[in-house]
């Protein structure tokens, strides 16, 4: 974990622009006010599970592999 995590603060986690305005579409008329809030919602419900387990939310294997391997590159994961 990042050292600027720290608890009770908040980070910055940069997605592509063009996710951001999909996301943005996605939650139109919905209970979400951001696409903050939408990220933080959908990123504790997958955090709640522990960690990304094979078959996770309809997950194929590969996918969960592309995943990970994803999120290493990006230095989220060892």
């Amino acid at each position: 974990m990042s050292k600027d995590a720290g608890a009770g603060r908040n980070v910055t986690l940069k997605i592509p622009a063009e996710l951001y305005r999909n996301l943005a579409r996605m939650i139109e008329n919905t209970g979400f006010r951001s696409v903050t809030e939408f990220a933080v919602y959908v990123l504790r419900d997958v955090a709640a599970g522990g960690r990304l387990e094979e078959g996770l939310g309809g997950y194929r294997p590969g996918e969960i592999r592309a995943i990970r391997d994803r999120l290493r590159a990006l230095g989220y994961i060892e």
